[in-house]
């Protein structure tokens, strides 16, 4: 297998004892949780001037914005640059616009603006967040350092939006304050714990930027091993996130009573981040890494197959199990797919190979609700996103089928380490578009 199991596997003490780990953590957990605030504080301010739901669903929606267009440009920014250099600038920047966008009496057009303006500095944080990690943490510590980042984010985004929501009725802005306060808490974070790295990219081996972010695509589609992994990630998000994002509908189909659809709401949106949390807890720290591995491809399967029991239109319990039991599975196999990803890629190319997958997991989650919430509007929700269950199951079936075998994959992440070797005693690394898997 490409990594053997150890006697024991690795506790989570051993991964937040290392102090730059710690430091990119604790910033990335405190940005997630202003995010999180922000977003319901922000959609309840413009709904509170403009009372339309459209606009609202508009202002929610427009941090997907720079993954689906300009993301993997974005990332590729990232590797021009010092890792801690673009993390800090895109913490104060986002810091500043997030601050301006708390001003009272913000036209609705310039609010709108300045929330895009922040959602583009999103994807070359992320790129520098991920390329750096793996520079932090090896093997089985960076898998279990993942689980952690993941697990925190479902934490931080549960807490974020009843705390966010809870502020909206008092004051937004104060929402909105906190969260530019937690990006300048960040930015320092970053600063002061995470030292200085030469950028992955150096001059000599820059092109221009569109050559640099077809270079990231090639690498992720051009080879076998990683473009599978890519799609096992890309077909397994999918479906995790359709019963949140169609929250607010089911509990309308649930029930009437607007107060009731308000607690249905909340229980089927927190119950995919729960899911998430007690499969990455759970799964992560209590499995050995080649199991975790070998893993991947049955709770692929899992992911979709949870979905079908929408078919018996099932109660709100029974929703929240299913989003519970499809987010459980995703926590399962993230980890451990992206540890086998990272093994397998060259760090000259890794900030732009994590900002093409960053914008299909956005593409694939945005493209899954908008695409569901259509047939729902048509067809019986349950109906919808039963058959949508039936369907990824298969779907996931035939994708297993072509995952590489443990050769493959071994092979692979062996070269990889080569063009590592390599590409630090020399100028020339392995070309990206010739990997093989």
């Amino acid at each position: 297998m490409p990594v053997p199991d150890h006697r024991r596997p690795t506790a989570f003490r051993e991964v937040l004892a290392n102090g730059e780990f710690r430091a990119i953590f604790a910033a990335s957990a405190l940005s997630s949780l202003g995010d999180s605030m922000a977003r319901a504080a922000v959609t309840a301010l413009v709904y509170q001037h403009t009372k339309s739901v459209l606009l609202t669903g508009a202002t929610f929606a427009i941090s997907f914005l720079p993954w689906l267009g300009l993301g993997p440009l974005l990332a590729a920014l990232a590797e021009r640059y010092p890792y801690r250099r673009t993390m800090v600038v895109c913490d104060l920047a986002r810091m500043v616009t997030i601050a301006l966008v708390a001003v009272p009496d913000v036209p609705l057009g310039a609010l709108l603006a300045l929330l895009f303006m922040t959602a583009l500095f999103d994807p070359p944080f992320r790129a520098a967040r991920s390329a750096l990690t793996p520079r932090i943490l090896e093997g089985e510590r960076y898998v279990l350092g993942l689980s952690l980042f993941e697990t925190t984010s479902q934490l931080t985004l549960i807490l974020g939006y009843f705390t966010g929501g809870a502020m909206a009725a008092y004051s937004p802005r104060m929402a909105l304050l906190l969260d530019a306060a937690t990006f300048g808490i960040s930015a320092c974070l970053v600063g002061l714990g995470i030292r200085y790295r030469e950028p992955a990219l150096r001059p000599d081996r820059r092109s221009n930027l569109l050559r640099e972010t077809a270079e990231g695509f090639r690498v992720v589609f051009g080879a076998h091993v990683l473009r599978s992994i890519a799609i096992v990630v890309f077909a397994s998000l999918l479906f995790a996130i359709v019963p949140e994002g169609l929250a607010a509908a089911w509990a309308g189909h649930l029930s009437p009573d607007r107060q009731a659809q308000g607690w249905m709401q909340g229980l089927i949106m927190c119950s995919m981040p729960v899911g998430f949390i007690l499969g990455s807890l759970l799964v992560n720290r209590l499995v050995g890494l080649s199991t975790r591995q070998r893993l991947i491809r049955p709770f692929g399967v899992l992911a979709p197959l949870a979905l079908v029991g929408a078919l018996v239109d099932p109660s709100v319990y029974g929703v929240a199990l299913i989003s519970a039991v499809s987010g459980f599975a995703t926590a399962a196999l993230l980890p451990a797919a992206n540890g086998l990803f990272v093994q397998a890629l060259p760090n000259q190319v890794r900030a732009r190979a994590f900002g093409v997958m960053q914008s299909g997991v956005q593409l694939c989650q945005a493209g899954a609700v908008l695409g569901i919430g259509a047939l729902a509007n048509r067809f019986h929700l349950p109906l919808v996103v039963g058959l949508w269950g039936a369907a990824g199951t298969v779907l996931m079936l035939l994708i297993s089928l072509a995952w590489p075998r443990p050769e493959a994959l071994a092979d692979a992440i062996d070269r990889a380490r080569r063009d590592n070797e390599e590409g630090e005693s020399t100028a020339t690394p392995s070309e990206p578009g010739r990997i093989k898997g």
